[in-house]
């Protein structure tokens, strides 16, 4: 890579990072999953997921966003149907109680597919933010340069999804079956809050 390709690779490993450390719906996905579930599984979760995130980053870089401005109603759509999504999602994690010793290990790659498909793209915000922020990235980079960019942000997601689930993994084995109770209701009620807050201002665009 020439030094200023260099420039922007670094440019998306950082701007990946930024995006993807805070502990949003892909993270608590991804806590919950290293929790409770074998190695084997985690590697299959942890591509899955970066593939529905790096596939909507991708789609937005390169324009979704475009969507919402020739049809700025679907903004408030999205915002209500994925704010009643996120809701019912935080009802599913507060009221379950995973437990280590006894860890249901069927689960389909189905299931996750589709778990992670909705956590990614029927996430309002995401489709939101990251397309008015990739949008905005875009206009700034040369179109020559762009490659380099999401080659960044696409190793900071692996390294972030796999650090993550590594660390929450190893510590799983040391906490108590009623601690991972409480982390379950405390992602819950995130998700409770996350969800209402996200409908509540699709209601608002329309008053």
């Amino acid at each position: 890579m020439k030094g200023a390709n260099m420039t922007y690779f670094w440019e998306g490993l950082l701007i990946g990072f930024a995006v993807l450390a805070p502990i949003g719906m892909q993270n608590l996905f991804i806590i919950n999953t290293a929790l409770v579930q074998k190695a084997s599984r985690i590697i299959i979760t942890i591509l899955i997921v970066a593939f529905f995130d790096l596939t909507l980053s991708v789609s937005a870089f390169y324009g979704i966003g475009a969507i919402f401005d020739i049809w700025p109603f679907l903004k408030g759509i999205v915002l209500l149907l994925g704010g009643a999504v996120i809701f019912y999602m935080g009802y599913t994690v507060f009221n379950s109680e995973p437990n280590v010793s006894h860890v249901d290990t069927n689960v389909t790659i189905w299931n996750i597919v589709t778990t992670a498909f909705a956590v990614a793209w029927l996430n309002p915000q995401a489709l939101i933010d990251v397309t008015m922020m990739f949008g905005a990235v875009k206009a700034s980079i040369p179109e020559e340069s762009s490659i380099y960019f999401l080659l960044g942000y696409i190793v900071s997601a692996f390294a972030w999804f796999g650090a993550l689930s590594t660390i929450i993994h190893k510590l799983a084995k040391r906490i108590k079956i009623s601690q991972l109770v409480w982390i379950n209701r405390i992602c819950g009620l995130i998700l409770f809050g996350y969800g209402a807050k996200l409908f509540i201002d699709g209601v608002l665009l329309y008053i």
